[in-house]
């Protein structure tokens, strides 16, 4: 019996550990493994699905290439003779497709279905579909924006020189926030130990965070950042201007602006609580 049959205690951490992120910070996964952890053994069986899957999709008036990129590619046999290895690069909106139309009797597709269901809802909307959701939608949705954005905020700090993140990060935070770093931000907020400040922002206060990152990967790649004590002095500076322009406009300072009842990790458990009742 293959060991993923054998192990019943899958988790987020399993569809997770097999995401990958493009150069562009856009998260994807791959067909062939997520074959793997929902428990086909045959690819010509999970191409069944993959197929009901873009169906579905397109029914939905929603493009099939966007969402089920074909990657396939040549492999070589023994004999030198070159064989088709097809596979996919899927988004979330179709890894939660696949699962919908999963052999439902797996402990693992339920809780696909599960996760991918809610994390969909994270996914890049129009502006006209933004206005139309939910305060804690929002947040969702520009927390998300946020972590892709980290993560080539990230990159490109560590192309600059950066070593010290934690350091990197706080310099950011003090331009924008008057001079808290991300600890005094949750001390504030009455987070606690280690509880991601982030996740307890609103819509509003996320956006501006957003603006902080977009804009300070765009600055050291556009000065051509080569030292960290540069690269900490440009995401202070950028924090600081936008601060200015918020002041400018008559806006509410981000320090002043209220914390949810609510952080997003536990809205996301009593969603997955909620679906998993219906």
């Amino acid at each position: 019996m293959d060991k993923l049959e054998k192990d019943s205690n899958y988790t987020d951490r399993t569809f997770e550990d097999i995401k990958h992120i493009d150069k562009n910070g856009i998260e994807f996964w791959y067909a062939r493994e997520l074959m793997k952890i929902l428990e086909y053994k045959q690819w010509r069986r999970f191409e069944n699905v993959i197929d009901k899957a873009k169906q579905a999709c397109e029914n939905s008036d929603i493009s099939v290439f966007e969402h089920f990129a074909d990657v396939g590619k040549l492999s070589k046999r023994a004999n030198n003779a070159e064989v088709e290895i097809k596979d996919y690069k899927l988004t979330r909106y179709a890894c939660y497709l696949i699962a919908q139309n999963g052999d439902s009797r797996k402990k693992v597709i339920a809780l696909a279905q599960t996760y991918f269901a809610i994390q969909t809802r994270k996914q890049e909307i129009t502006e006209k579909e933004y206005s139309l959701l939910t305060e804690d939608e929002r947040r969702f949705y520009q927390r998300n924006l946020t972590k892709k954005g980290n993560y080539l905020l990230n990159q490109t700090a560590k192309n600059a020189g950066v070593k010290n993140f934690d350091r990197f990060h706080n310099y950011g935070y003090k331009g924008l926030y008057n001079g808290e770093t991300a600890d005094d931000i949750a001390k504030r907020k009455g987070l606690r130990y280690r509880e991601d400040i982030l996740d307890n922002m609103g819509s509003e206060e996320l956006a501006a965070n957003l603006f902080r990152i977009t804009q300070t990967e765009s600055k050291l790649k556009k000065d051509k950042v080569n030292s960290e004590k540069e690269a900490n002095k440009t995401h202070y500076n950028i924090g600081k201007n936008i601060r200015e322009v918020i002041a400018k406009n008559g806006g509410t300072m981000p320090e002043n602006l209220p914390t949810p009842k609510k952080s997003l990790k536990q809205l996301e458990k009593e969603n997955k609580k909620s679906l998993k009742k219906k």
